[in-house]
């Protein structure tokens, strides 16, 4: 990662852990960030930009620092993207990836790197904001996709099948 882009992580106090208000000093909600985050990864995957490019974005963040917990999510997004496409491939063995719809992929892999390395994140919690954000933003079929790819990912974790990879989280 870039050194601009660790500058903006220690900004939005995903470094240092401070907390982030936005203008009406309140804290973004987690659905917020999630939103703002697939934005983001959006901006990342069509424009081929660079994090710290697409997260810094007016039109994306309305002029405001991202919040912390967009930046903890594109962070590990970006650096587990191979794993994570791993294990959505694993997943849909019968249709190709890259036919996979842009957004249902971006989803697949916040809620995927949710699962794995967010312990302060309730399993469940991010698979149904997954589908929610896949059901708001993608198509009518996503919200089901995205169900089905996340409970087999879940299922695999709380099965042993993916395996605990130091305090960060799990890999494969």
């Amino acid at each position: 990662m870039t050194d601009s882009f660790l500058e903006l992580k220690k900004t939005t106090g995903f470094i240092s852990g401070s907390n982030i208000r936005n203008s009406k000093s309140r804290m973004p909600s987690r659905r917020l960030a999630r939103e703002i985050a697939l934005k983001v990864a959006y901006a990342i995957e069509v424009r081929s930009c660079e994090p710290e490019e697409a997260l810094q974005d007016k039109l994306i963040t309305d002029g405001e620092l991202p919040p912390a917990y967009t930046v903890r999510l594109i962070t590990h997004i970006e650096q587990y993207r191979e794993q994570l496409d791993d294990l959505i491939r694993l997943k849909v063995d019968k249709w190709e990836f890259h036919r996979i719809a842009v957004l249902d992929r971006i989803i697949l892999r916040m809620g995927i790197a949710e699962l794995l390395y967010f312990p302060d994140v309730p399993p469940k919690v991010s698979i149904n904001e997954a589908i929610e954000i896949a059901k708001l933003y993608s198509t009518d079929n996503s919200g089901r996709f995205v169900n089905g790819i996340l409970d087999a990912v879940y299922n695999d974790i709380t099965k042993g099948e993916i395996v605990l990879n130091g305090s960060s989280g799990k890999s494969s």
